[in-house]
């Protein structure tokens, strides 16, 4: 028996979802909320409030995403590079994120939005990752959306830790080196069972990939918006939905094809498959 969720609260403007057809809607939307920090400074503001005020973009954004029927969303909440930044900063970070995840869950959860982490446990503050084992654990059979929080992530990182992961078990017999394709690698990522990008959306007017799930945004459709992330809200989402429901997608192949399963190389004919 389906399972009986809260509906999301209503956008202020009263703008509501536009139609697209469930086959043309991007499954996994991976987003750089990037902007932060700038729209503070453009307002005179300390950056630490670019940071709250994106808090509610990412709520509105995830309120809109269970509107539309998105099935995955992924935020890149701290990435590894962020440890460069000012000690201060740092730490807001690690406390902002470990107390948006305890603020927001339940009401997240309410909707049926899983919540899951992606990103290294070393060198991340213990109570941030608490809170977020928490909330993968009280939101796990929830179904209707799945929010994947990456907190000290990086793609390259991500790469790297497979891969040593690959290694290890090959020198220790559990693997044959002979046998290793992209279907393994993708076995010894952060959270395999993630699927493909489809649509990789990033704000602030930056057009780069900033390490952000560089292996499962391969054959991303791209979607970089002028306004800064705490300007950014469902509606924003909705339009860049909208844009990658209009193109036309070639994988190396023909129009509207979507790549194989990892491990094969032939396209497959069908439909659509840092914080700053």
């Amino acid at each position: 028996m389906p399972r009986t969720y809260a509906e999301p609260y209503p956008h202020p403007s009263g703008a509501t979802p536009p139609a697209i057809p469930a086959e043309l809607l991007p499954n996994h939307v991976a987003i750089v909320m990037d902007g932060n920090g700038r729209w503070a400074n453009a307002r005179g503001l300390p950056r630490i409030e670019g940071h709250k005020q994106g808090e509610k973009s990412l709520l509105d954004v995830v309120a809109g995403a269970v509107q539309l029927g998105v099935k995955h969303v992924s935020a890149y909440a701290f990435s590894t590079e962020n440890w460069k930044r000012a000690p201060d900063e740092v730490r807001f970070l690690m406390n902002f994120n470990r107390d948006v995840i305890r603020r927001r869950r339940d009401e997240m959860s309410s909707w049926g939005v899983r919540i899951r982490w992606a990103g290294r446990k070393p060198r991340l503050w213990g109570s941030v990752v608490k809170e977020l084992q928490i909330a993968e654990e009280m939101t796990r059979d929830n179904d209707r959306c799945t929010l994947t929080m990456c907190v000290n992530y990086g793609g390259r990182a991500e790469l790297a830790d497979a891969a040593a992961a690959i290694a290890r078990d090959a020198a220790a017999g559990r693997l044959n080196p002979a046998r290793v394709n992209e279907k393994t690698i993708q076995r010894y990522l952060d959270e395999p069972d993630l699927p493909d990008v489809d649509l990789f959306l990033r704000s602030s007017g930056e057009q780069r990939t900033s390490n952000f799930m560089i292996w499962q945004a391969a054959y991303a459709e791209m979607v970089f918006m002028p306004e800064p992330w705490p300007d950014v809200d469902r509606r924003h989402f909705w339009r860049a939905c909208q844009e990658y429901a209009s193109r036309d997608r070639r994988y190396g192949g023909a129009v509207d094809a979507v790549p194989a399963a990892a491990g094969t190389d032939a396209p497959e004919a069908g439909g659509p498959g840092p914080v700053a």
